[in-house]
């Protein structure tokens, strides 16, 4: 994929972290489904490490100068969570290469999850142990692994279907192009 179609799908992705998360929070179901995290997970498997992290630093950061939210406080937390999961999404889907489409896929997806939740909770803690408030492992868990269980289940499920879609779509290059049908159609 040229750099010009990969900066372009970053800036599309850029631009949902702006207005995704408003359409859920006028469900109520922002906070629970991470609707920002779409888009950033998105970039990385569809455009590479770089893209990624750049789109999981400048997506909640436009979304934040835009609409106000999240707001600074969470902006210290959700910005490492997110430029994580698009970096490892990115540098996983480099480097992990089954032959099976959707095994590579949640092969770069759950340890993206799992270390850009370390790298929240890790970012939160600094932050609230500096400002006198305490932190605790079950606080993270409960945060970012019970109160997200939802969240996670959407990603789990929505993403990969997003990327098989853009393959078929021929928006991104097929990963596998002599797979079966379904198979072999991400990048």
């Amino acid at each position: 994929m040229s750099s010009v179609k990969k900066l372009t799908l970053c800036a599309v992705c850029i631009a949902l972290c702006v207005v995704l998360p408003p359409a859920f929070h006028m469900l109520a179901l922002g906070s629970v489904l991470s609707p920002m995290h779409i888009p950033v997970l998105l970039c990385g498997l569809a455009c590479g490490w770089p893209y990624g992290a750049f789109c999981g630093l400048a997506g909640p950061l436009a979304a934040h100068l835009i609409n106000g939210a999240p707001a600074a406080a969470k902006l210290v937390s959700m910005v490492p969570e997110l430029v994580v999961y698009g970096l490892t999404c990115g540098l996983l889907m480099k480097l992990i290469h089954t032959g099976k489409l959707y095994a590579d896929l949640y092969c770069a997806l759950i340890p993206a999850m799992l270390l850009g939740r370390i790298a929240g909770g890790v970012a939160q803690a600094l932050f609230l142990t500096s400002g006198g408030q305490p932190y605790s492992l079950a606080l993270w868990a409960g945060v970012y692994l019970v109160k997200a269980v939802p969240g996670i289940i959407l990603h789990l499920v929505l993403i990969p279907a997003l990327v098989v879609l853009l393959a078929r779509a021929g928006l991104i290059p097929a990963r596998y192009p002599k797979a079966p049908a379904g198979e072999g159609t991400a990048a």
